[in-house]
């Protein structure tokens, strides 16, 4: 294809497309009749200038000329409490409901790599010895120590917000490393487990695990609940690139992407609920029970809120993608 030849018979339809655009909403019936047919033939021009001969010029400015008529013709629709309602009502609890299958293996594995590393640490001096040295552990472990006064050394709320920017970064991180064949994933996972697992092994040889049990439960478990969520939907994203199934990995990518943006905004609310709980019941004078329990109970409704919510949004065919109205068209429309 010739391309100024081509340029030279149709610029006077993408000249007169981009005059109706112009005009915003104030076009008549005949109008708006012609920019809908300009916009399918510079949809068309688009794919064959894509297609046959690419130039950047041509092609970004067509590109953003198709965006625009389209935004025109199909209107473009505001975001606003129907579309949080739908999330976090549908489209967040059913993605962490339909990644289920990776993230409970996740958290399975994980807790069983943590509780090990634990066991190990616990049962092996010159392990601990390998750590710190003996001065060294005693404070961390002593009463009055470093592992218990590390969640009262700061004012409760700006501790509150450090933990919970730092998980939901650590979340994010695993959902958008994951396409990287979830490699990085694993390595966060194996990070987050070794720190888990020092904790429990020096703490179980200076007999104090059940104290140490009772500072981390109380917000560990929706803690930790939320980063295997992320971990696993990272995982599955990383699966993706390797099997995309019956579609084109590109738009298998798309699809779990989306979602998985969805959950990094999800998760960053649990991640929220998570550090207020460690910032305010953690190392209050809340007996140790009252604490766990609050910790228990956090993470039930969580579990409850995705089974049945996200459940019931699953199985009528809610994948935590978006609209399909918001969704890129992967094709321009030709007429």
């Amino acid at each position: 294809m010739d391309l100024d030849v081509f340029v030279t018979a149709h610029r006077a339809e993408w000249d007169r497309l981009e005059q109706l655009l112009g005009r915003g909403r104030s076009l008549t019936g005949a109008e708006a009749d012609e920019l809908v047919a300009l916009y399918q033939r510079a949809s068309t021009h688009l794919s064959l200038i894509q297609s046959s001969t690419p130039d950047p010029m041509l092609t970004g400015r067509l590109t953003q000329l198709v965006a625009r008529a389209r935004a025109t013709v199909t209107g473009a629709r505001r975001a606003g409490w129907r579309d949080a309602a739908r999330f976090f009502t549908e489209s967040f609890p059913a993605a962490v409901y339909r990644s289920r299958r990776w993230w409970i293996p996740t958290a399975l594995l994980s807790t069983a790599v943590g509780v090990l590393l634990g066991w190990w640490i616990a049962t092996h001096p010159e392990v601990q010895g390998a750590i710190a040295a003996p001065e060294d552990l005693k404070a961390l472990t002593k009463p009055g120590g470093e592992y218990e006064t590390y969640y009262s050394s700061h004012p409760a709320g700006s501790f509150a917000a450090q933990v919970w920017t730092n998980n939901a970064q650590a979340a994010a991180v695993c959902l958008v490393l994951g396409a990287f064949l979830g490699i990085p994933v694993l390595w966060i996972l194996f990070v987050n487990m070794l720190n888990l697992g020092t904790g429990i092994g020096l703490m179980a040889a200076a007999g104090r695990l059940d104290v140490f049990l009772g500072l981390i439960l109380p917000h560990g478990l929706l803690e930790l609940t939320a980063v295997f969520v992320a971990a696993g939907t990272g995982l599955r994203l990383g699966w993706r690139v390797i099997d995309p199934g019956p579609r084109t990995r590109r738009a298998a990518l798309a699809e779990q992407g989306r979602a998985a943006l969805g959950m990094a905004i999800g998760l960053a609310v649990v991640l929220f609920v998570s550090g207020l709980i460690e910032g305010f019941v953690t190392p209050s004078a809340l007996p140790t029970w009252a604490r766990v329990t609050i910790g228990v109970a956090a993470e039930g409704l969580f579990l409850t809120y995705v089974y049945v919510l996200g459940g019931r949004a699953a199985r009528a065919g809610e994948v935590g993608d978006v609209e399909a109205a918001d969704q890129t068209a992967t094709l321009p429309t030709a007429a």
